[in-house]
C-alpha cells in the first residue's frame, strides 16, 4: 500500500509541478528580465500576474473536461500548449510578447494543478486522500526548493531565456510519464452523465455551497499570501537586502522546506486530531506568526534574518493548512471532483492574482508591503475559519 500511495504521488506531484516550475524558475530573473528588455518592476511583474490569472481560468475548463472526458486526454493537450507557450517565452523580444505567451504558458500548466486532486479524490477521500494529498505535495514542492537555485544557475551560465528552454524539456518528460505511468482514474461508465450543461449546473451548485466556498477561501488566502511573498520576494531580498540571485535561492529554499516538511506530518495529525481541528490549529497558527512578522516591521524591525525566520515558522504552518482544506472542500462532492476542484482551484489563483495586484500598488522598495499583504491574507484566512467551521468542535 504504501509503495502505491508513494507511486501515485511521484507521478501526480511530477505533473502538479510543472506549474510552480515556470514560476519558481522564473523569480530569479525577474530583476534581469527587466533589465534585458526595458521594463520596469511593475511591468515584469505583471507577466507573473498573468501566468497567475491563467492558472485560475484555465481550471474552469479542464476541470469539466476531465469529469466529460477523464483524465488524461485534457493533460496531454496541456502539455503540449505549456511547451509551445514556454517556446515562445524563450524567443520573445519585447515585454508585451513575453506577458502575452506566459498566459498561454499558464493556460497549459493550469491542467496539472486541478486534475492531480480530482484524480486524489477519485482514489481516496477522508484522512487516506489527505495522506495522498500531502505525499503530493511532498513531491510537488520540490519545485520551490529546487527551482529557483536551478534558475538562478542557469541565468547566470546562459541568461534568462534559458529558464524557458529548460521547463519546455519539463513538459517533454511529464508527457512521457503520463503516457508510461498513469492509469485512468475516471473510466468511461462515471462520465456518463457528465456534460457541458451539467459542468455549468454543478458551478452553479458549488457557488451556492457556502460550506464549500468557506473552506475554498480558507485556502485561498493562505495560498494568496505565499503568492504576495512569491512576486515580491525577489525585489525585497535581491534590490532591498542586498542578495544575489543564487543567495535569494537558497534563502527562498530555506521556506519552501518548511512548508514542505510541515506538510509531510498532514495525514498522521488527521487521524489524531481530526482534519477539522488540524485546520483550526494551523490557520491560527499561521496567522499569530504573520501578524507578530507584521507588528515588528511596524516597529522598525527591518532584519533579513527575522523576515526569514518567522516566514520559516509562518509558513510550517500554512503546509497544514492547503492540504487539509482541499480535501474537507471536495469531500462531499466526489461525483464532480473535476468540476469542484477546478473551481477551488480557480477561485484560489485569482484571490492570489487579486492580492499580488493591490500589493503592487504599494511597492516602495522595502519589505512592508510585502509583509503587511501576507499578514492580512493570514487574517483573511482566519476570518473564514471562523465563519465556516465555528459550528464544528
Amino acid at each position: 500500500m504504501k509503495s502505491n500511495y508513494l507511486r501515485a504521488a511521484i507521478v501526480l506531484g511530477l505533473l502538479s509541478a510543472i506549474g510552480p516550475f515556470a514560476i519558481d524558475m522564473y523569480l530569479p530573473a525577474l530583476p534581469s528580465i527587466g533589465q534585458s528588455l526595458g521594463a520596469s518592476m511593475g511591468t515584469v511583474q505583471a507577466s507573473l500576474m498573468v501566468f497567475f490569472i491563467a492558472l485560475g481560468v484555465g481550471q474552469l475548463v479542464y476541470g469539466p473536461a476531465s469529469d466529460l472526458l477523464g483524465r488524461k486526454a485534457p493533460l496531454y493537450f496541456s502539455l503540449v500548449l505549456f511547451a509551445f507557450g514556454s517556446v515562445g517565452c524563450a524567443l520573445a523580444t519585447d515585454v508585451q510578447t513575453l506577458i502575452a505567451l506566459r498566459f498561454v504558458q499558464g493556460l497549459g500548466a493550469s491542467a496539472g494543478m486541478v486534475i492531480p486532486r480530482a484524480i486524489v479524490r477519485d482514489m481516496h477521500t477522508g484522512v487516506e486522500a489527505a495522506r495522498l494529498m500531502s505525499m503530493l505535495m511532498l513531491v510537488f514542492s520540490v519545485s520551490p526548493i529546487l527551482a529557483p537555485l536551478a534558475g538562478s544557475l542557469l541565468i547566470e551560465s546562459f541568461g534568462w531565456r534559458s529558464v524557458f528552454w529548460s521547463v519546455t524539456a519539463i513538459a517533454v518528460v511529464d508527457l512521457v510519464i503520463l503516457f508510461t505511468s498513469m492509469e485512468e482514474t475516471r473510466p468511461a461508465a462515471q462520465r456518463e452523465g457528465s456534460s457541458v450543461a451539467s459542468a455549468l449546473k454543478a458551478y452553479g451548485e458549488l457557488m451556492r455551497d457556502r460550506h464549500f466556498l468557506g473552506l475554498v477561501f480558507i485556502g485561498a488566502f493562505g495560498m494568496a499570501s505565499f503568492f504576495s511573498f512569491l512576486a515580491n520576494s525577489p525585489f525585497v531580498m535581491i534590490d532591498h537586502y542586498g542578495l544575489t540571485p543564487r543567495q535569494y535561492s537558497m534563502a527562498f529554499a530555506v521556506n519552501a522546506a518548511s512548508f514542505i516538511g510541515v506538510s509531510q506530518f498532514t495525514g498522521k495529525l488527521a487521524a489524531k486530531f481530526g482534519l477539522i481541528k488540524l485546520v483550526k490549529f494551523a490557520v491560527t497558527g499561521y496567522a499569530a506568526v504573520m501578524t507578530g512578522l507584521l507588528l515588528q516591521n511596524l516597529l522598525g524591525v527591518d532584519r533579513l534574518d527575522v523576515l526569514i525566520v518567522m516566514m520559516l515558522l509562518g509558513f510550517g504552518f500554512l503546509g497544514l493548512v492547503v492540504p487539509t482544506a482541499s480535501v474537507l472542500a471536495l469531500e462531499a462532492h466526489g461525483a464532480i471532483a473535476g468540476t469542484a476542484s477546478a473551481l477551488m482551484g480557480t477561485l484560489q489563483f485569482l484571490t492570489g492574482a487579486i492580492v499580488m495586484a493591490v500589493v503592487g500598488r504599494f511597492v516602495d522598495g522595502s519589505a512592508r508591503p510585502m509583509v503587511a499583504g501576507i499578514a492580512l491574507c493570514s487574517m483573511a484566512s482566519l476570518a473564514m475559519v471562523r465563519l465556516t467551521l465555528r459550528a464544528h468542535k
